[in-house]
């Protein structure tokens, strides 16, 4: 694999929801997301699975669970039991991206080549968080500004991160 990637929208409080639910309505972030993700294996915990109302069209699904006996019968659905599991399972692909939730998030960012972030412009009532970026490690590449209009009721940036030092050993 050559590329990690965490994508995730946050609030300014690396929010990333409450109840298996995002505290937001971005439209434009879901289609980035969509765009950016498709054709492209991802993976995420059994929880950030279940919330969607089916698998995610044009995308393989690695499904991490601790529970042994989850299953999920979709054609472009593979349960595993560990991030490792998870890794080895797309080691074939140029890019992976990991898509939540905050535990899945937290195991995957000392891994990670690239963080894709929406930071939504508010602060929000959650019960799962993005991870703290740090700014010893990490560096911001690109942020573009998106204000609030009748579509969105939050003003969001998009910000790219990568590693402070790339696997090379050179520093950003």
């Amino acid at each position: 694999m050559k590329d990690l990637i965490l994508i995730a929208a946050v609030g300014e409080s690396n929010e990333l929801g409450k109840n298996g639910d995002l505290p937001w309505h971005l439209p434009d972030d879901f289609k980035y997301f969509k765009e950016t993700t498709t054709g492209h294996p991802m993976i995420m915990g059994r929880k950030t699975f279940d919330t969607f109302p089916r698998p995610l069209p044009n995308r393989q699904h690695v499904i991490i669970s601790r529970n042994k006996a989850y299953t999920v019968t979709h054609k472009n659905c593979m349960v595993v039991h560990s991030l490792d599991a998870a890794l080895d399972a797309v080691s074939e692909s140029e890019q992976v991206f990991v898509i939540g939730g905050g535990e899945i998030y937290k195991q995957a960012l000392p891994l990670a080549t690239r963080i894709e972030l929406t930071r939504v412009h508010g602060t929000f009532e959650a019960d799962t968080y993005f991870p703290q970026i740090d700014s010893e490690k990490w560096v911001q590449v690109r942020s573009t500004f998106h204000p609030a209009d009748q579509r969105h009721k939050y003003s969001f940036t998009f910000q790219s991160f990568i590693p402070r030092i790339n696997p090379e050993g050179e520093v950003h």
